[in-house]
């Protein structure tokens, strides 16, 4: 019998990678802010007391909203947009929302097709769109919480320079909210841009993200 990591392999390591990821970044963000509290002649402060921090909230929040932006986009722009050649696209006949028949719901589900699938009310609508209803919570929320964090970390930057605090409304207009929030932006679209451009003429032996080695480079929709 196989064991559960044959199945779940895949969010397990990434799973566990995550963690340890951020858990590094808690514990090198802490050294730093530390550093930074005793140049400015303040109080060391422990590992819980960071976390819970603005200064770490904001800069987790901030790299959540633009994953889960980019992942929104790219699931919308996948729908209607296609690229030739790309394993990340689906071909020039597929554009758009598809058949009934091709998405296998009403009258051409499946036995195990999901129940809800077998609507054909509000409840086949909604699980139609659930991927990019449940992203564009995911994304607006991580943003909401990178701009309340950053507001309160903004303003105690401030408060330390003798300066006065701004209120949220203008926070947000700031250039520091938008130079935070644009930076990851950009560098999440060129990633995706690269990934769908690259695996035309690139391959990765036994990946789902990569065409089979042999596969020309126009072949579109066609994964390892």
């Amino acid at each position: 019998m196989k064991s559960a990591f044959t199945y779940h392999g895949l969010s397990i390591v990434l799973g566990v990678v995550f963690i340890l990821i951020l858990a590094g970044q808690a514990v090198s963000g802490l050294s730093l802010y530390n550093e930074e509290q005793l140049q400015d002649g303040l109080q060391k402060i422990g590992m819980l007391d960071y976390i819970t921090s603005s200064s770490f909230v904001v800069d987790v929040a901030e790299n959540w909203q633009s994953e889960y932006l980019q992942f929104l986009l790219y699931i919308i722009a996948t729908i209607w947009l296609v690229q030739k050649g790309s394993p990340e696209s689906k071909t020039a006949d597929k554009v758009g929302v598809e058949s009934d028949e091709d998405q296998k719901i009403g009258e051409y589900t499946q036995e195990d097709s999901p129940r809800w699938a077998k609507k054909r009310d509000w409840k086949l609508v909604v699980y139609s769109n659930s991927l990019v209803i449940v992203m564009a919570v995911i994304f607006f929320f991580s943003w909401l919480v990178q701009g309340v964090a950053g507001h309160v970390n903004y303003n105690e930057e401030q408060m330390k320079a003798l300066e006065a605090p701004i209120p949220f409304g203008e926070y947000l207009l700031s250039a520091e909210f938008w130079n935070r929030t644009l930076q990851n932006w950009q560098s999440e679209i060129l990633a995706v841009v690269s990934m769908a451009v690259l695996a035309i003429f690139l391959r990765q032996r036994g990946s789902s993200q990569s065409k089979p080695v042999g596969e020309p480079h126009d072949a579109t929709a066609v994964g390892g």
